[in-house]
């Protein structure tokens, strides 16, 4: 599990370092590497960030610290409502 995690972050990390280089300097590394955003390779690359980012949603409740990784949903004043 400990790999998946690293794996999903190196990903969700090259996604924004990439969105930065769109945003900043109007450069899509992925697509220049991978010959250009429709080929296979690049859209293969953009899903498995997509899905690296979905994964780390995951991660939002556990940083917010109101839950405590209990698995309840977040209250209003910070207590974990199961």
């Amino acid at each position: 599990m400990k790999a998946i995690r690293f794996v999903a972050l190196l990903l969700v990390i090259i996604g924004a370092l990439n969105w930065g280089l769109i945003g900043f300097f109007n450069y899509d590394l992925i697509s220049s590497i991978f010959g250009g955003m429709s080929t296979g390779a690049a859209r293969f690359i953009f899903a498995l960030v997509g899905l690296a980012g979905l994964y780390g949603i995951g991660f939002l409740c556990k940083a917010c610290g109101c839950c405590g990784g209990c698995g309840g949903k977040c209250g209003s004043k910070g207590s974990c409502k199961k």
